[in-house]
């Protein structure tokens, strides 16, 4: 790959669907630097905010969309859901949610992660998308679900409707205190199947995405794609909060995953 050059990742599936554009973006190809090196999209990040701005303008270059097209939330770990109905609107003044749904062509939707779990949805047959952001909260509260039904809010049906799960931090790399499954298991007792003993007492490691793949599945979608890469343990690839601040480090980057209507 020549420097400075954009790197993405694509699901199967959304990429099998006509009139659907997304991407998952890695660090790479930014013109941050540091431990923000170098696609920092974050605005909440302490990275200079000029980087930034130029940085979510370079992601949607990518994607053959202009600056002002990428839509992104001021993420808070719940399942509030906020459509997306303008063609641009001030980052600095998003909406507290972790999810956005779009019936619009011409607007991306972005989620911002660095080992949460982002999900993207589309029913092309009824030109409705949606970005979703699972942290280990908002999948407990159930943001998933709330993203489906926002799209069948908008004349989506469940059973058109694909999902690709990008990358995010993997079990292996997921080390929970002993007060965290419990959360898991009021919800649903066979999710004692996503935590396994980690090598210090009382603590589990836990599969966030397993997780997700499962609330998915329930929920009875075309298809289910999973771009199964750890943030956590792929440096070069991608931010990863737990990664960042095992090293002390005083901040971390933030990805975006991104999906678009229109050929």
């Amino acid at each position: 790959m020549k420097p400075n050059e954009i790197s993405t990742l694509k699901a199967e599936n959304l990429s099998a669907q006509s009139g659907i554009r997304h991407a998952f973006f890695t660090r790479e190809g930014g013109v941050s630097d540091g431990i923000y090196d170098s696609l920092n999209v974050g605005l909440g990040s302490d990275d200079a905010p000029v980087n930034v701005r130029e940085n979510r303008k370079r992601a949607m270059a990518a994607m053959d969309m202009p600056a002002e097209a990428l839509h992104t939330m001021y993420q808070v770990h719940g399942a509030n859901v906020v459509q997306v109905d303008s063609d641009a609107w001030d980052p600095a003044q998003a909406p507290k949610a972790d999810a956005l749904v779009t019936n619009r062509t011409g607007v991306v939707l972005g989620v911002l992660t660095a080992d949460c779990v982002p999900v993207l949805f589309a029913d092309p047959s009824a030109g409705i998308a949606a970005a979703a952001h699972s942290g280990w909260r908002g999948t407990v509260v159930g943001v998933l679900a709330a993203a489906v039904e926002a799209m069948e809010g908008l004349g989506a049906n469940r059973r058109n409707i694909h999902a690709a799960i990008g990358p995010a931090i993997a079990q292996e790399s997921y080390e929970v205190g002993p007060e965290f499954p419990a959360p898991f298991l009021e919800r649903d007792a066979d999710n004692a199947r996503f935590f396994r003993p980690s090598a210090r007492k009382g603590h589990h490691m836990f599969d966030l995405t397993g997780c997700v793949v499962s609330l998915l599945e329930e929920l009875r979608l075309a298809s289910i794609d999973h771009l199964a890469l750890d943030t956590c343990a792929a440096d070069a690839q991608f931010f990863s909060y737990r990664r960042s601040t095992h090293r002390g480090e005083p901040d971390y980057g933030r990805g975006l995953s991104a999906i678009s209507l229109g050929d």
